[in-house]
């Protein structure tokens, strides 16, 4: 429970439908009480920020009001080591390699549905249960209903689906997941909080990444690199027919697609298309130019019966539609997918989440551009 309202109402519909209910909150980071890189974890963040609405302390207590209004017990649990080993650590490497991480998926994958599943287990939980909007189904290889079944997740409400940061969950896991919001609207929920009375009814969203302050990743970068002692070397913007257009600020300060705050004057406009740490260069292109029919991608992580290839529909970016693609299964967790139509910013360290219908199938970290 993130102390947010779409936990609380998760918690509230678990109780109604006679689960006994136990509400876990996870203290994934502590934001330094002043802005500057400190911390266990080397990031920037006014934790009194009034737009903050998780990893807070006042998140956290809300929580813990929520429980006992509903008459559960209530735990926080410290998770911090967890969170910095498999998402921020992650996070900052991945921009120091010129990808453009998805931390969510990481934290889905590695916390929530790994380190936190086990402690729930350890307190003698049959399954683990989040607000997220998403819902599953389980069916036999066939398509029914069977003893022995594949559990999947399916899409929930368009406007507020989040099954794309959902693909990393072990299958396992997934098979004792509870999603009480599958049915239901941001709208039907605020109204469902609301009328139980609970505090977070009226509680706003938080948009950004829980340890990234006002959104701006590369202030985080560079403050983690600066406690380190990792030097962010400058290098060289290559323009789309190979003529040198000066220099950059740094391999991890740009992404691709990027179009604004390149820094340079070219005349007309100029997109990210390829950022090449080795050699310390980024490559800009015409919007044409970022167009792809093909990419590679690893750490596979699939629900359903084994397969080595299939059509299905790919979701590269959680921005952009799911589209018609081939994907092939390559050596241990890599696959291989071609796209029916050439598709646009196609970018390393984003998910590539496969579809059938609304139903997942499974996902991959994409790693290279093919062509």
């Amino acid at each position: 429970m993130s102390g947010g309202v779409d936990s609380s109402v998760a918690a509230l519909l678990l109780k109604r439908q006679g689960y006994k209910t136990v509400g876990l909150t996870m203290k994934l980071w502590s934001p330094p009480a002043t802005s500057g890189a400190s911390g266990s974890t080397g990031e920037s963040c006014d934790a009194d920020d009034p737009e903050k609405t998780c990893c807070t302390v006042d998140s956290a207590m809300d929580a813990k009001r929520v429980c006992d209004q509903l008459g559960i017990p209530h735990y926080t649990l410290d998770m911090q080591d967890d969170f910095e080993e498999r998402v921020i650590r992650p996070f900052h490497e991945a921009y120091l390699h010129g990808e453009t991480p998805n931390p969510c998926v990481n934290c889905n994958s590695f916390v929530k549905w790994d380190a936190l599943w086990q402690r729930a287990r350890a307190i003698g939980a049959d399954c683990i249960a989040t607000g997220h909007y998403a819902a599953t189904v389980s069916e036999g290889a066939d398509g029914r209903e069977a003893k022995d079944a594949y559990t999947y997740i399916l899409r929930a409400d368009p406007l507020k689906d989040q099954s794309y940061f959902l693909w990393g969950i072990p299958p396992e896991s997934l098979a004792k997941t509870l999603f009480p919001l599958a049915a239901l609207s941001k709208p039907e929920v605020r109204a469902l909080a609301l009328e139980a009375g609970l505090r977070t009814a009226a509680k706003g969203e938080s948009q950004d990444i829980c340890f990234v302050p006002k959104g701006d990743y590369r202030e985080v970068v560079a403050a983690r690199a600066l406690v380190e002692g990792v030097r962010i070397p400058e290098g060289m913007f290559i323009g789309p027919d190979g003529e040198d257009l000066g220099p950059h600020r740094g391999v991890p300060f740009y992404t691709v697609g990027q179009r604004k705050g390149l820094g340079i004057a070219t005349g007309e406009p100029l997109f990210v298309r390829k950022i090449d740490p080795a050699s310390n260069t980024v490559t800009l292109g015409r919007r044409e130019d970022l167009y792809s029919n093909a990419f590679a991608a690893d750490r596979f992580n699939g629900f359903g019966p084994e397969w080595t290839s299939r059509e299905c529909l790919v979701q590269y970016r959680y921005r952009s539609p799911a589209v018609p693609a081939w994907v092939e299964k390559d050596e241990g967790d890599r696959v291989r997918v071609t796209l029916r139509e050439p598709g646009f910013c196609v970018a390393p360290g984003q998910s590539a989440v496969f579809y059938d219908g609304n139903r997942l199938l499974g996902g991959a970290r994409i790693r290279e551009v093919l062509s």
